[in-house]
């Protein structure tokens, strides 16, 4: 992927708003257990980088997704995960489905509100039952009129607790034909609406610096017309989503894995042990070098599925690739630069004890590192169909 000096400008742009606007709060932001995500996203809205690929019809940049991977990276210089998890969610996991299928109306009312930093967006798709198993998903909408009703939950919603809307995924029709797939959509649902209790937020090992909520929908009913696309066609837009989502996943933690392995180098070249320092045992060198030679290897793997989406290629194997690796790399990144802190890494501020805590989520979230293996060997021919 050619790395033009527009690419380096929106880079440069989203590094110096994250050291400059962001990380100087996130030590509170985690004590609280939740980021500004109004003032954050709306500063990040002036500066135009919430609709970097989004068309310039709806507020968006108009620029291509390699611009996107770029600001994605660039975010990977946050000292926590939890901020570009919940910036991710309003960029590239709520919103590619309605900038491609949604009606003028929702784009205007939701959309353009989205890309300027105006309204917060979730997305609703994991359930208490389904969470990698997304044909599983109970959340009914049922047609009454000019309305959808709808009724369930909704379980690990980030950015739940301060959303203005989610994109939630449910059942609209039944699924007695056997036909888990084809009887979900994709509907835009306003989070004040009566019926939608959110009250609960979660408290989780890491990320916590994003609010994760529980969203409990008792008879809440929505016009007909916020539907994103064709009725039934929910599953497919999910699965066009989650491309996206994926690919920014994997890239939004490789400058997260470079500076650990650096910050690793240099505490270990300080660290006295053996008569000499950590740095000098031959072992250490070599494991950091390898570790460093995993990430570089990763990016290049983001790269060759970004080249591949632009050029309107089917990437979900390569973006399935993409997060299984980067995710599996950033355990091993984590958990083996914690080891060369000693007890200074079993610290709770330790910034690698940050990482090992927020890093481990991307083998879960997004796709489980398991459904992701599924999807790969069905892609390769060894499991039987595509999924």
């Amino acid at each position: 992927m050619h790395i033009s000096h527009e690419h380096q400008q929106i880079f440069d742009t989203t590094r110096k708003f994250v050291e400059e606007t962001i990380n100087p709060h996130v030590d509170d932001w985690e004590a609280s257990g939740i980021w500004p995500a109004h003032d954050i996203l709306g500063k990040m809205g002036n500066l135009g980088l919430l609709g970097i690929a989004k068309p310039e019809a709806v507020g968006g940049l108009g620029l291509d997704y390699s611009y996107q991977i770029q600001f994605a990276e660039a975010l990977g210089h946050c000292r926590v995960g939890g901020v570009p998890m919940a910036i991710g969610v309003q960029t590239d996991m709520a919103t590619p489905a309605l900038a491609r299928y949604g009606s003028d109306e929702l784009k205007r009312d939701f959309l353009m509100p989205a890309i300027a930093g105006q309204q917060v967006a979730c997305i609703g798709v994991s359930e208490p039952g389904a969470g990698s198993d997304v044909a599983s998903i109970k959340t009914t909408a049922r047609r009454d009129g000019d309305d959808y009703v709808i009724n369930g939950q909704k379980m690990w919603i980030t950015n739940g607790v301060q959303g203005d809307w989610i994109c939630l995924l449910v059942n609209t029709g039944e699924s007695g034909d056997g036909n888990r797939h084809g009887n979900k959509s994709l509907i835009v649902v306003p989070l004040d609406t009566p019926g939608i209790d959110r009250k609960t937020k979660l408290d989780k090992l890491g990320q916590r610096s994003s609010d994760t909520a529980i969203i409990f929908f008792e008879d809440v009913r929505v016009p007909a017309r916020y539907l994103i696309g064709e009725e039934g066609k929910g599953f497919v837009y999910q699965m066009q989503q989650f491309q996206e989502e994926r690919l920014f996943l994997s890239a939004s933690i490789l400058a997260a894995m470079d500076r650990c392995i650096a910050e690793t180098a240099e505490y270990a070249g300080q660290r006295k042990a053996f008569g000499g320092t950590v740095l000098n045992q031959q072992y250490v060198q070599y494991r950091l070098s390898e570790l460093a030679t995993e990430v570089e290897a990763t990016r290049a793997l983001v790269y060759q599925a970004t080249e591949k989406l632009l050029a309107g290629e089917d990437v979900t194997l390569l973006a399935s690739m993409a997060k299984l690796k980067s995710a599996r790399v950033a355990r091993d990144v984590a958990d083996d630069c914690l080891q060369f802190w000693g007890g200074q890494g079993f610290m709770w501020d330790n910034q690698v004890a940050q990482f090992y805590r927020d890093l481990r989520l991307h083998s879960i979230g997004g796709g489980a590192d398991e459904v992701m293996l599924s999807i790969i060997s069905k892609r390769l021919g060894m499991a039987g169909g595509k999924r």
